[in-house]
């Protein structure tokens, strides 16, 4: 028998879809429906012991949601996934489904600031032991690691100083010291970057960024080993964190589009950050792709662009970056990124004010630091506002 043609994953992206209902539609359809019935008493019972394939109930899953996943793990390589209503249910769900009191993480200290919250604050909480470490210091990685020690969380791009962490490295470390590796790929995407290739046992995403690509909807998913997303489906089915169906059906369909609008939005990005590496009031740009990033050769290791974030640092710090962010005319401020629409952020005043300064400052967070997700206009007319809006600093 003839076996079937092994797709390339960006092409399943767009051809996998839920099976077609009577009505032969070619657009999958929308499962907007809290449950589903059953012809007798035993398929019901069937469905609830797992012994049939049949959906129950949406918060445990949807045909429409199970579309999204199906996708996303498609794209990372990844054996199974779960999706969440947004990237932080992703990120805190792939970690509390599988740790309990006593057990001890290490994270890189660069990571997205409700993530370091997690890590310092509520975590803690429940007994569980974490342990920040200077992303690319791998001396002090080895000597964090404790018997209790149970997993490594990392970013990279981190966000948003666009540090690049070793995956190679950090996949060998994890296998010598047996910890559970757990990666935020949400900067990147499964389009640039594919931790599991190097390793890694859990991938999140916030599918709020780059996978919805408009700003429209929140979503959030986590992909990879079997055994490890069966723990976490399990937590998530009893807690609730479900993505609902509408916004899994439209980050579905976006992901049918990641490929091309991450060509564009690196492209774009990677030009912009050439611009302006030497300008009179930067004091250095940073992009990975640039020969001037410090982890350079990393990145054109394991990433096959730079994806669609810059950011530079001010020389005049605060109240330059106030002034520079109110004199834009054309770049939006939100707290957002992954956009068609370019937008610039001030970390130290919006995504990371409930640090402390010196934690800022330790993750490279300073106060000049602009944060640019470059969008999908014309490259020269974002370049244009970032530079009329320099100018007035």
């Amino acid at each position: 028998m003839q076996q079937p043609r092994k797709l390339h994953p960006q092409t399943l992206a767009v051809r996998i879809q839920s099976s077609k209902t009577v009505q032969m539609e070619h657009s999958t359809p929308l499962f907007l429906t809290s449950s589903f019935t059953f012809d007798t008493a035993e398929d019901m019972r069937a469905a609830f012991a797992e012994e049939s394939d049949d959906n129950i109930y949406s918060r445990y899953s949807n045909p429409t949601v199970n579309e999204f996943v199906d996708k996303v793990c498609a794209l990372e390589g990844a054996e199974a996934g779960v999706a969440t209503a947004s990237g932080m249910a992703a990120v805190f769900n792939s970690i509390f489904a599988l740790v309990k009191a006593g057990d001890h993480i290490i994270f890189c200290s660069s990571v997205f600031g409700s993530t370091h919250a997690l890590a310092t604050k509520f975590l803690p909480k429940y007994g569980i032991e974490c342990t920040l470490v200077a992303s690319n210091d791998t001396a002090s990685w080895e000597a964090e690691v404790k018997p209790n020690t149970k997993m490594i969380f990392v970013e990279t791009p981190t966000n948003p100083q666009l540090e690049i962490l070793d995956l190679e490295w950090v996949g060998d470390f994890a296998k010598k010291h047996n910890l559970i590796f757990n990666v935020d790929n949400c900067f990147a995407t499964p389009i640039l970057q594919n931790p599991i290739s190097f390793g890694a046992h859990l991938v999140s995403h916030s599918a709020t960024k780059w996978m919805d690509g408009q700003g429209r909807v929140l979503g959030g998913v986590v992909v990879g080993r079997a055994d490890l997303i069966r723990e976490i489906y399990l937590f998530c089915r009893n807690t609730g964190p479900s993505l609902s169906p509408f916004n899994a059906w439209v980050l579905s369909k976006s992901l049918e589009t990641l490929a091309i609008r991450i060509e564009k939005h690196s492209e774009n990005a990677h030009y912009i950050a050439q611009k302006l590496e030497g300008h009179a009031k930067i004091k250095w740009v940073r992009y990975p792709f640039l020969p001037s990033h410090p982890q350079h050769k990393t990145a054109l290791k394991q990433m096959s662009k730079g994806g669609g974030i810059l950011c530079f640092e001010l020389t005049g710090g605060k109240e330059s970056g106030i002034k520079f962010l109110d004199a834009l005319e054309l770049l939006s401020l939100t707290p957002n990124l992954g956009d068609t629409r370019s937008i610039a952020s001030h970390p130290s005043s919006t995504t990371h004010s409930k640090l402390k300064e010196e934690e800022r400052l330790e993750v490279g967070i300073t106060p000049g630091l602009i944060r640019i997700s470059v969008g999908l206009e014309f490259a020269d007319d974002v370049l244009a506002d970032i530079l009329q809006a320099l100018d007035k600093c």
